[in-house]
């Protein structure tokens, strides 16, 4: 069965994605395509970046408007693996962007259709048109085993610094 041209991108935004997860990140990316190539690609650095803008959207669109030598990124589509937080969305309608294709949709914190839709507010001057759901399987599953992991990583942290705390307090007689 051919992959469909969302698919094709929506790959490659899940290759950004397993970038942020081998950092430790929540395994968020994002690429930008005009005419058929990608001229943007980001993924989460929040926490290697100690920096809230460190999204795989502003990271995308930054590295896009450089390419394009304009912050306008008309005619442009943006994949991302995760459906876009408040400030990634106001991003995307502020730099014109004309499609967004979302993998996982956020009922916590999306502003892509979930929580609030920014993207596609008539009140705005831009509205972006939405696709939905393109791999959501492969993103979801991604995105439920990190944070599987980190669970397991923290409660096997939480019990390490228990045993150590009850050796000082042998230690400490």
């Amino acid at each position: 069965m051919a992959m469909t041209q969302d698919e094709k991108y929506m790959k490659e935004a899940i290759r950004q994605a397993k970038k942020a997860y081998a950092l430790g990140e929540v395994p968020i990316g994002c690429v930008i395509v005009y005419q058929d190539k990608i001229i943007g690609r980001g993924y989460n650095r929040r926490n290697t970046d100690k920096n809230t803008l460190s999204h795989a959207e502003i990271t995308a669109i930054n590295k896009a408007s450089k390419k394009m030598k304009d912050w306008r990124l008309e005619e442009c589509t943006l994949y991302v693996t995760l459906e876009p937080c408040q400030m990634c969305a106001g991003a995307i309608v502020q730099a014109r962007i004309t499609e967004t294709v979302i993998g996982a949709m956020n009922p916590k914190a999306g502003c892509g259709g979930s929580i609030l839709n920014i993207l596609e507010m008539p009140e705005f001057n831009h509205q972006v048109v939405v696709r939905r759901g393109v791999l959501q399987e492969e993103c979801t599953i991604l995105l439920k085993s990190f944070f599987k992991e980190l669970r397991e990583r923290n409660r096997v942290e939480k019990q390490l610094r228990r045993e150590a705390q009850e050796v000082d307090g042998i230690t400490d007689c």
